[in-house]
């Protein structure tokens, strides 16, 4: 009788960096129009560089129209511009620099700029909407999305500009310090500004509508869209952090499902006849699906995997990584310095363990339609995700969760032996006071 070792050994799809090392992951994800690669930690070159070659192979191979990320939307849309050839940056990390608050290294790495390099090179000579586009889901970015709507509605309509700037006026009272809006808000000390952002959503719908049904400045109007969404939701989320009246983590969860949502909508006006294809980048946490987790059965939340599996069911493919040891970049606590740090060998009781221990190197591990796998590891592991935050100290408090493999994801890349990403700075930034959606688990 096969032990789980045995088993993975046998399904298994040895990776030997060879071009056609994931034909069998293509195979699987068909014609899939959402495939969500997660990552183990927030600062592994290899997950990284495989994610790139998979995506690549999707969008040359699959037609992919568009790559959506776990970082901010502004940052992200600016090398959208960039790879869309819409904008002024010179060079890849020139296009990158929007991402400057902890955790710069996250995407402002070596391995980012190859991918977005190479990006930029696939959309030349193609129309700016019809170029695979680069897009950030996250929720963090609320005064810089202000700013950003202000920008917009200041060249288009100057009298919305005016509305805008009365209605998010309401915030002016707490500076930048979106942790001390919540505090005030939370304790009934300063009124919400939840109607004023709602209002401002609401009218620049209607302009994006209106841009779209005449095809003028469809893009912009999109941009600034999004950008007024994300306002309202971060003040949601803010809100919950202090209050706790609805989870945070669920919230910001909640709204990359949404933006994903509205990318496949505006996407779908340049796609007739066929639905957008998108390849999402994002921690592990947030691709798998969370009802196979701790975090669904024990605490009640939900992923964005999650959500994408029962809107779409088969027609998105979850993908999970994996290490057994190596290095990562990460940082001892919030705002400290990032540095290359020693990942510890995984827990014997881990999957991490039970991969490892089928002695091949990199892999791919079907789980859909896989019964054999499937059953092998159906058993509950403990698994380990380590965001921007790594303590190795309390790693097992810290940074290991109950998990059920099979039903979390379709597939897992596993790689025994890992390494860090090389940033391209060499501190990070001086502390912002706008605290990320991220903190404190950094995932």
């Amino acid at each position: 009788m096969r032990t789980p070792v045995d088993t993975v050994r046998h399904s298994a799809h040895a990776l030997s960096g060879g071009p056609r090392d994931h034909d069998p992951l293509l195979a699987l994800i068909g014609e899939a129009h959402l495939v969500l690669l997660g990552e183990a930690t927030h600062g592994t070159h290899e997950f990284y560089v495989q994610r790139a070659d998979i995506t690549r192979r999707l969008i040359e191979e699959k037609g992919f129209d568009a790559v959506a990320i776990e970082g901010d939307w502004p940052d992200s849309y600016r090398v959208n511009r960039f790879v869309r050839g819409m904008d002024g940056d010179r060079s890849a990390a020139e296009a990158l620099g929007g991402f400057k608050r902890f955790p710069t290294w996250m995407w402002r790495n070596t391995d980012v700029v190859a991918f977005i390099d190479w990006l930029s090179t696939f959309n030349l000579g193609r129309p700016a909407v019809r170029g695979v586009g680069f897009y950030g889901l996250d929720l963090y970015s609320l005064h810089t999305s202000m700013a950003a709507v202000l920008s917009y509605l200041s060249h288009t309509d100057p009298a919305a500009a005016a509305r805008a700037r009365e209605r998010y006026g309401c915030f002016d009272r707490h500076g930048e310090d979106s942790q001390r809006y919540g505090l005030l808000v939370g304790f009934g000390v300063a009124p919400s500004c939840e109607k004023e952002v709602i209002a401002m959503l609401v009218e620049i719908r209607r302009t994006a509508a209106q841009a779209a049904l005449h095809s003028h400045d469809g893009e912009g109007a999109f941009d600034a869209e999004q950008n007024a969404r994300l306002v309202k939701n971060a003040e949601a989320y803010y809100r919950a952090m202090v209050l706790r009246d609805e989870s945070a983590w669920n919230l910001r969860d909640r709204h990359m499902a949404e933006t994903l949502a509205e990318l496949e909508r505006h996407l779908a006006r340049h796609k007739p006849g066929g639905a957008p294809k998108i390849v999402v980048w994002a921690h592990n946490s947030h691709v798998g699906d969370a009802r196979a987790t701790d975090m669904g059965s024990a605490r009640g939340e939900v992923t964005l995997g999650q959500l994408v599996r029962e809107r779409h069911g088969d027609n998105a493919v979850l993908v999970g990584f994996s290490t057994h040891r190596g290095h990562v970049t990460a940082a001892n606590d919030w705002n400290t310095p990032h540095e290359r740090m020693l990942v510890r060998p995984s827990r014997p009781d881990s999957y991490e363990r039970l991969l490892h221990a089928t002695g091949l190197d990199r892999f791919m591990l079907p789980l859909r339609d896989a019964p054999d796998a499937r059953a092998a590891l159906m058993a509950p592991r403990l698994q380990r995700a380590i965001g921007v935050i790594y303590r190795p100290e309390s790693e097992r408090q810290s940074h290991y969760a109950y998990a059920c493999l099979p039903r979390q994801f379709d597939a897992v890349l596993h790689f025994s032996t890992t390494h860090a990403v090389s940033p391209l700075d060499r501190r990070e930034p001086l502390p912002e006071l706008e605290v990320p959606e991220t903190y404190p688990s950094g995932m």
